[in-house]
């Protein structure tokens, strides 16, 4: 590979065309100059001036080096540009969250999209920890989790709150919801299903759902689609808790009874990055995408 530093005094020496003031502007000594010169025609093989007292001419070799040293800098001064030129409406953004908050935010992302073509979404469905090893890999930039993950590896804030919801048959729209009807009712569990149970009894302000052990519930149904989950329960075969957001995708809302607590259960949100990873701007307008989405 030719030493960059001597095509570029050699550029300099033909855009002159005198070795004292290609020293005086390159701030050099003029043997240092001439020193330059013979080292990059020792690398190319081939004489690249012609000498003729103090004046010199190029020679059909030294042409082909001075294009080729025209174009590297043309190349140094492009790159600088574009590390300059941060476009917050393209390029791509690649992110990652839990199923239910996939089904919430994608169609969000792709009205930007539709907004401002030139920027892309690539979204991952998936559980917490697979999203916080994917951002350590870098297979993915950000991460949308709901367990504050450990600062030593991640930058992170509260981006949003998920609210919670006790998802019954309709049938039960007049009856009183104690511990005694949800064991009735029987519970469609899934791989979620045990954290938000736990996270929704606790807080709900309901002192019989917060005493109520999920081990004594009868599981009715499983199932690890996210879009099938609320199935059952719309057929009247068992109950569950879920993110609102998985409730607002679902086609057959009618046949659901939401239970309103005492207290509105909510899940926080976070917005993960790997520790002093700084993101392109289009991360921030993916970021603001979001926050809307979330408050709404």
């Amino acid at each position: 590979m030719l030493n960059p530093a001597w095509l570029h005094t050699f550029k300099s020496l033909i855009d002159i065309g005198h070795f004292t003031h290609t020293a005086e502007k390159l701030h050099m000594t003029q043997p240092g100059v001439s020193q330059h010169i013979k080292k990059l025609e020792q690398a190319c093989g081939h004489s690249l001036i012609k000498r003729e007292n103090k004046s010199f001419e190029i020679t059909e070799q030294g042409r082909q080096v001075y294009d080729f040293a025209i174009q590297m800098a043309n190349n140094h001064v492009e790159l600088l540009e574009k590390l300059n030129f941060d476009n917050p409406y393209s390029g791509l953004c690649k992110l990652a969250s839990s199923g239910a908050l996939a089904l919430r935010l994608y169609p969000e992302l792709l009205k930007l999209q539709a907004e401002h073509q030139a920027i892309t979404f690539h979204l991952e469905a998936a559980p917490n920890y697979k999203i916080l090893d994917d951002i350590q890999a870098g297979n993915i930039d950000l991460g949308l989790v709901t367990h504050l993950p450990a600062a030593s590896q991640f930058s992170s804030e509260v981006i949003g709150y998920e609210p919670l919801c006790l998802i019954l048959p309709n049938q039960y729209k007049d009856k009183p919801i104690n511990a005694e009807q949800l064991k009735h009712c029987g519970l469609v569990a899934h791989p979620d299903a045990g954290h938000y149970l736990s996270l929704y009894f606790e807080h709900s302000g309901e002192p019989e759902l917060a005493q109520l052990e999920i081990e004594s519930l009868t599981t009715s149904s499983y199932v690890n689609q996210l879009s099938q989950i609320l199935l059952p329960v719309s057929l009247g075969l068992g109950f569950t808790v879920l993110p609102r957001s998985a409730l607002d995708s679902f086609p057959n809302k009618a046949q659901l009874y939401i239970h309103q607590p005492k207290n509105i259960v909510t899940e926080q949100v976070y917005l993960v990055q790997k520790r002093n990873r700084q993101l392109a701007q289009r991360y921030q307008t993916m970021k603001e995408n979001i926050k809307l989405c979330l408050s709404n």
